[in-house]
Order: C-alpha cells, then structure tokens, then sequence
C-alpha cells in the first residue's frame, strides 16, 4: 500500500498513465510519419530529417577531417538517413529514431574511415585500425551495421547510383528543392526532376 495515502498514490498513477499515453502518441505519430515518407510523402520526409538534424549535425561535426568537410559529413549522414527510412523494421526491438541516429553515425564514420585512408594512401603510410571494443550486447547501431536491409540500401546507393545522382539524392534527402539543387549542381531543374526519376527507378 502507498505511504503517501490514497490520493497522492492516484494522482501519482494517473500522472504515470498520462505520460505513457503522451509516449505512445508520439510513437505512433512517428510511425505514421514514417510510414507516409516511405509513399513518398516530401512533407513527412522533411520532417523526420528536421527532428534528426541535431543528431546528424552533431555526427558530421565529430567525423570532419582533412578529405571530409562538414557539409560532405551531412551528406553521407543524409544518406544514412535515407537508408533508415527505407530499411526500419519496427519488430527489432529500438525505436525508430534509435536505429536512424545508428545508422547516421554509421554512414558519417564510413565517410571519415574511407577520407582517412585516401589520405594516407596518398602518404604511403599504413592505415591503423582501431582495436575492436572488448563484446558486449550489441547496441543499436551495431545492429543496424548488421542489417542485410540497410547493407543492401546503402550498396544499391552506391553501386547503381552515378556521382551526381548521389549528389541529387542527398541534398534532396536533406530538404533541398528543385531550384537550389540545380544551383548547387549548375544543373537545370529539369535535370534534377530526371535524376531523382532515376534514383526512384534504381532504388526501388
């Protein structure tokens, strides 16, 4: 029985079911949210990527280096993202916003690891690699690195996709529209409007 009598263990109950109803309205308004950027709903996507950018930007602030400027660090990040999207599966156990900063993280330290070993090819020096942390239960970013779904995304992004269309994607990922996509790229919208036609037929 509550110490505190009665009425405070009620109110204190019911403060409890409040905020798990709250908890469960916001997962369920990002599953919804989630569900409507995979058919391709821009506004739903953009969101996501609004609610993921401190992440994302916190990510590429930490893996910049000498070959990998920020803004490219916010790129693969966004690629990372995209992959998220397309590749989370509810029934893993983390929630959504969990495995995308996973895979996130994942593609940003991708980007740095592939920079620094540019760098040190061009040096003629050996790359060292990191000794592997001792095991332990895998964390949600190991598992998305294990996942046969995000390996697939990330090697469909880039083995079917050209320079450019990446290039396209990822600043379209990243809530670009037409017009700035085709200034940053000194392309016409039209051409961006025919990459993006690609990346949809090559990634589906």
């Amino acid at each position: 029985m509550c110490g505190r009598g009665p009425h405070m263990c009620r109110a204190g109950i019911c403060r409890w079911l409040r905020r798990q109803a709250m908890a469960n309205a916001s997962r369920n308004a990002q599953m919804l949210q989630l569900a409507q950027a995979r058919q391709g709903d821009e506004a739903a996507l953009a969101g996501i990527i609004a609610r993921m950018m401190p992440v994302l930007n916190a990510a590429a602030a930490r893996a910049a280096c000498p070959g990998l400027e920020f803004e490219d660090a916010v790129q693969e990040g966004l690629v990372g993202l995209f992959c998220a999207v397309r590749t989370y599966e509810s029934g893993r156990g983390a929630s959504f916003s969990t495995y995308a900063a996973a895979c996130v993280h994942n593609a940003v330290n991708s980007a740095a690891r592939a920079a620094r070993c540019r760098k040190h090819e061009v040096l003629n020096r050996a790359v060292s690699i990191e000794a592997a942390p001792p095991a332990q239960e895998k964390s949600p970013q190991a598992c998305a690195e294990e996942s046969e779904a995000y390996r697939a995304a990330v090697r469909a992004i880039h083995t079917r996709l050209s320079p450019r269309e990446r290039s396209v994607l990822a600043l379209f990922v990243g809530g670009a529209s037409y017009g700035q996509i085709a200034r940053r790229l000194h392309l016409t919208p039209k051409a961006v409007d025919n990459a993006l036609q690609r990346v949809r037929a090559k990634l589906k």
